[in-house]
């Protein structure tokens, strides 16, 4: 049997979605009674979350204890899974029992994300975890080499590899637009019950309070939103809910969240209402249907 193959498990490169908590104190004092302060009233939301630990809103100065602050997070049932520093902090920041891993914004951009204190509208930055050496634009990249390679060989009068013809057939695979299907639920969701959709999400029935709907698309939902909706959760940032009666525990964008500590408006609480973002923002905006 191949070394390089086996039943038992295997070794792949990939990446996982995380939450960066980023740190802007070294008092945990603080940040112990602003977790609970946030989470009380809804303290399954993050329950169980694999979160990263960013500390690059510290000052070059500032150090903080991170086995102390990886049990803080337990205490609220986070999963801290590394820790993302700055080449200056690396020596601090790596040395308890998390890894040092790579954060890469996801829409591209050079800044860093963070998990803010709560602003009037909530919010949650959610960031894609680097966990490996290869990337996928690593993988592609190798991908196009091998096409080139097999493109110069045709050229000189010789078949192209095998490998590089089927290299050169994936990568065109992956730039395909993917077609995510709507998914209808046409019955009430009760306490506990959680829908997950690949694309658009349509609800017909009532979302009780602990009920939970999750979309990589938009959701709408014809009828009272009194549980949770979670919309665009891999980062779409274009994701929008739509809703007839909004009385929410919790709303989310990409990942932007609110949450009934801070009180809707009159003029969209339960009432019909879609939600969108605007740069990093959550706006409600009451739908006209007459």
């Amino acid at each position: 049997m191949s070394q390089k193959k086996t039943p038992y498990f295997e070794l792949r490169s990939g990446s996982v979605d995380t939450l960066l908590f980023s740190v802007k104190t070294t008092d945990l004092d603080a940040l112990s009674k602003e977790l609970t302060r946030r989470f009380e009233t809804t303290p399954e939301f993050f329950a169980n979350d694999v979160v990263a630990i960013d500390v690059r809103r510290l000052e070059a100065d500032q150090q903080i204890d991170m086995e102390l602050l990886v049990a803080l997070l337990h205490q609220v049932r986070m999963r801290p899974v590394g820790v993302v520093a700055h080449e200056a902090q690396r020596e601090w920041a790596g040395a308890g029992s998390l890894p040092l891993v790579e954060s890469r914004d996801r829409r591209g951009a050079a800044k860093d994300a963070e998990l803010p204190a709560r602003p009037a509208d909530g919010g949650a930055a959610q960031a894609e975890l680097a966990i490996d050496s290869a990337t996928e634009a690593d993988r592609r990249g190798a991908n196009g080499a091998k096409g080139a390679h097999g493109e110069a060989a045709s050229a000189n009068g010789e078949s192209p590899p095998a490998d590089a013809s089927a290299s050169a057939a994936a990568a065109a695979s992956d730039m395909s637009p993917i077609i995510r299907p709507t998914m209808v639920i046409d019955k009430p969701l009760r306490s506990g019950q959680q829908v997950y959709a690949k694309g658009d999400l349509v609800i017909l029935g009532l979302v009780s309070y602990g009920a939970e709907v999750i979309a990589e698309g938009n959701i709408h939902i014809y009828a009272p939103l009194r549980g949770r909706a979670l919309a665009g959760v891999h980062g779409n940032h274009a994701a929008r809910i739509f809703c007839t009666c909004l009385e929410p525990e919790l709303i989310s964008i990409a990942g932007i969240y609110r949450t009934t500590d801070t009180p809707l408006p009159d003029d969209v609480r339960g009432k019909s209402v879609q939600v969108r973002l605007d740069h990093e923002k959550l706006l409600f905006e009451p739908l006209r249907l007459n």
